[in-house]
């Protein structure tokens, strides 16, 4: 897996130079980090040990807070240690894990996010078949299917991009090891690694987008046409504005990042768009859903009621 470089390090330059303002990011990114842990941790322990959390629904919610913890994990320690350290070195091993990691849960969550989308249709759509077709054997080889596509994809970048030549500059302008940045620094043709990134990345975030458009076009024609219950409509409604509201904080961060070309006024936006995906919107999900989901904050009560 290793390549044929001169370079044995890179040095991540984070979010700013200024040093005044590294101790203030510091405590602002770890109280977040706590804050999504914490968050995520909760909703998986409460979907692990409520027996009435025990559906398809929060099954995949489980699966979701699993991976806004790993997500998170890949990116955030490593940013915390560079705001009090001198060194912001990272090891060429370490870089093409990190980038491997980071592609692996967010090539992940993008595809189980269509899932639960399904899971929407066929729990509204078809609710007298629901039971039958998102049986448990059934919806754990979904989720299955999602993590092994997810990790294939992301080594697939790992291998490309340890193959490629880097003998120049070692500075990567950005707070983690990405795709882009380190084509950057490549000397030699990155063309098939660009066109992979493109077309094959491309296409695992688009197909998930496309099925969870198409999946929320029947459901909302379906409650207007087909449903005369107001309170059902209602509810329906709401439990899908969240997961589409946690779509969008996703997909719309990410499709600025890859669809635009490099630059150096680019990267600098890159960094910051990037905080919205890698920290912001998994801290966001478990608030998201847990305020909008009355089962959830039952469950938590009576977690909370039972450690009392």
């Amino acid at each position: 897996m290793l390549n044929q470089t001169s370079v044995t390090e890179f040095h991540l330059l984070g979010l700013t130079d200024t040093q005044e303002l590294q101790p203030l990011l510091f405590v602002v990114f770890l109280i977040i980090y706590f804050v999504n842990v914490a968050g995520n941790g909760a909703i998986l322990m409460v979907v692990i040990s409520d027996p009435k959390l025990h559906s398809p629904m929060y099954f995949f919610l489980g699966n979701l807070a699993c991976l806004d913890i790993c997500y998170s994990t890949v990116t955030l320690p490593k940013m915390l240690e560079n705001f009090v350290s001198t060194h912001k070195a990272i090891s060429f091993v370490a870089c093409i894990s990190q980038l491997h990691f980071f592609h692996f849960f967010g090539s992940t969550e993008a595809m189980l996010l269509a899932v639960m989308a399904l899971d929407r249709f066929v729990a509204i759509c078809k609710p007298l078949h629901y039971t039958v077709i998102m049986n448990q054997q059934r919806c754990i080889q979904m989720v299955s299917t999602v993590w092994a596509i997810g990790f294939s994809h992301a080594l697939m970048h790992a291998i490309m991009t340890s193959h490629l030549n880097f003998c120049g500059p070692n500075h990567i302008h950005h707070f983690y090891c990405d795709i882009k940045p380190l084509l950057e620094l490549a000397c030699g043709n990155t063309e098939l690694n660009q066109w992979l990134l493109n077309t094959v990345t491309g296409s695992l975030a688009l197909g998930p987008f496309i099925l969870i458009l198409l999946s929320y076009f029947y459901i909302i024609t379906y409650l207007l046409f087909k449903t005369h219950s107001c309170s059902m409509l209602h509810t329906a409604l709401s439990t899908c504005a969240s997961h589409f509201m946690v779509v969008i904080l996703l997909y719309a961060p990410a499709v600025f990042t890859y669809t635009r070309h490099t630059s150096g006024s680019s990267m600098d936006e890159d960094r910051i768009v990037a905080i919205m995906y890698t920290v912001v919107t998994p801290v966001l999900n478990p608030l998201i859903y847990t305020l909008r989901n009355k089962e959830v904050k039952r469950a938590l009560v009576r977690v909370i009621r039972k450690t009392l």
